[in-house]
């Protein structure tokens, strides 16, 4: 993957464990006046346009609905290996046309892969959105792969692997974390892949899936800028309306689902490259989709009182109160399609042992298990979250976002709409039960990132 293609991926793969605000739902928010228009091909291709005329702008974003988790066993990373290989070009197209078109007119781009969809868009002056649209439209069904191509750019995902999980301390903890909460379902392996496992995908299966999977029915168009509908129609029935749906799709994904979880689980990396132990603690807990009503919008409250900065919970616990950490914070990752993650992370004060830091957290949670949020914190971390989500919809390309992410995983524009009315409406109680039912022991794992100080073995010299 080049520099310019990683940034998204790398927050996919390491979930929600990089920054830990509740980045779920909240960042699927929007509150635009204007309800974004939609409609459907009749090859099944949903389209949603967002009109947004501060600026001469449009963004285009095609999402697949298919991700790391919809992967054969035994092929992994195979998703996001695609991603690499479909700018390769086309037989319209060469490799490099349409990102040299891009960069030629001013615009920018990027894709990026998830454990539910792989998606692509460009930032473009609005004139050239017919141009955009003509080759997006082209790439997916005329994707042309030669040996010469594929190989060297399975090297260049090894290096990334290598570079941004193999090297990386932090992320490897995330991989481990995550094998180890879900035993049976497939967000259990890396978006990236496995090593073993990338290093022997080739032509063929990167065909296979693309055939399989890349198709207008298994795909939403967003079409977000100074735009309107009028306009975007005629060009969205041009190009993608002679694309036949791929009638083996299935209209729901159905995959291995977790069982119930029985016993808490740890996992400790040690690493000689680590200068600060930390540690982190991830709970299976439901997703926006697999949620009772409320209880998503429980969890995205219940994530900002415990690790939503200086004033919550926890950072008043561990940082401020007890002295043992350095930093805390949590956060519920509320877009997914099957049951996803609430995390918590620790850095402990050198000397500070983890008993301790786990003792102050089973604390905060008990309390929070057993007794109502009080309502000035309540109403403080519910202002947050909505004023987060009406600041965020500046940007043209973060609006499409939060559609795409929502839409290919099961919510529909109205889940969407609402958020902000659901957060004003969580109550003390739906808090404090969502902790009592969620953060259970027997649903999580922790891992511990320590620092290996053994000494190196010296290799024998015969």
């Amino acid at each position: 993957m080049s520099s310019r293609r990683s940034v998204a991926f790398v927050f996919a793969v390491l979930a929600s464990t990089v920054a830990f605000s509740t980045t779920g739902l909240r960042a699927q928010t929007t509150v635009t006046s204007e309800r974004p228009a939609s409609f459907t091909l009749d090859n099944g291709l949903q389209v949603v346009v967002i009109p947004d005329h501060r600026t001469p702008v449009v963004t285009q974003m095609i999402w697949y609905k298919v991700g790391s988790a919809d992967e054969t066993p035994g092929k992994s990373g195979l998703a996001h290996f695609l991603e690499h290989l479909m700018f390769k070009g086309t037989a319209r197209h060469p490799a490099g046309e349409f990102s040299q078109t891009v960069l030629r007119v001013g615009g920018n781009e990027n894709a990026f892969t998830s454990v539910d969809y792989t998606g692509y868009f460009q930032r473009v002056p609005r004139e050239q959105l017919p141009t955009m649209m003509e080759f997006e439209a082209d790439r997916m069904t005329g994707l042309i792969l030669k040996d010469e191509n594929v190989l060297p750019e399975r090297d260049v995902v090894l290096e990334e692997y290598n570079m941004r999980v193999a090297n990386n301390p932090d992320a490897r903890l995330t991989e481990q974390i995550m094998a180890a909460l879900y035993l049976n379902h497939p967000y259990g392996r890396p978006v990236i892949g496995w090593h073993q496992e990338i290093e022997k995908l080739d032509r063929e299966d990167a065909l296979a899936f693309y055939k399989r999977f890349y198709a207008p029915n298994n795909a939403i168009l967003i079409i977000a800028g100074d735009v309107e509908l009028k306009d975007v129609r005629p060009l969205v029935e041009k190009n993608f309306a002679p694309i036949p749906a791929q009638r083996a799709i299935p209209e729901k994904r159905v995959r291995p689902q977790e069982p119930t979880p029985a016993a808490p689980r740890s996992v400790t990396l040690s690493d000689p490259r680590v200068e600060q132990p930390s540690l982190r603690r991830y709970y299976l807990v439901p997703s926006a989709t697999t949620a009772a009503a409320g209880e998503s919008q429980a969890l995205d409250v219940l994530a900002q009182l415990m690790g939503g900065g200086a004033n919550s919970y926890l950072y008043r616990s561990l940082v401020i109160d007890k002295g043992l950490a350095i930093s805390a914070g949590a956060g519920y990752q509320g877009t997914a399609l099957d049951p996803s993650q609430f995390s918590i992370s620790v850095t402990p004060k050198p000397g500070v042992e983890f008993a301790q830091i786990e003792d102050a957290i089973d604390k905060v949670i008990a309390d929070l298990a057993q007794n109502p949020a009080k309502a000035e914190d309540l109403e403080r971390v519910k202002t947050q979250l909505i004023a987060e989500a009406i600041y965020a919809q500046d940007n043209q390309a973060t609006l499409a976002r939060w559609y795409g992410g929502a839409l290919t995983t099961g919510l529909s524009i109205e889940d969407i709409r609402s958020w902000p009315d659901r957060i004003r409406a969580v109550t003390a109680e739906q808090v404090r039960a969502a902790a009592a039912a969620w953060l259970d022991g027997k649903r999580s794992v922790t891992g511990y990132l320590i620092k290996d100080t053994a000494p190196k073995r010296e290799e024998k010299r015969s």
